[in-house]
């Protein structure tokens, strides 16, 4: 019966060491860091990285008053034939 008990615990163990699970002192299952792992977060940094640069130049456009009278100046402009 012992013996049993044994196998199925390691068993278990194997189980969650192959599927990337481990539980810390408190018993809270947390994931291990696996290659898989590694390589979804860079590329996920990378995107959140591309995405806040994304939005600085976005934020640029929104404040830029000047910019954007001399924008409507210029359109203006090229739209009148006349005007020059």
């Amino acid at each position: 019966m012992v013996v049993a008990i044994i196998a199925i615990i390691t068993i278990g163990k194997v189980v969650q060491a192959k599927m990337g699970v481990r539980r810390d002192k408190w018993g809270n299952e947390t994931q291990v860091a696996t290659p898989a792992n590694a390589a979804e977060n860079a590329r996920l940094r990378d995107e959140v990285k591309a995405l806040k640069e994304r939005v600085q130049v976005l934020e640029r456009v929104v404040t830029d008053n000047e910019g954007s009278l001399r924008l409507d100046r210029e359109i203006e402009r090229l739209r009148d034939p006349n005007a020059n």
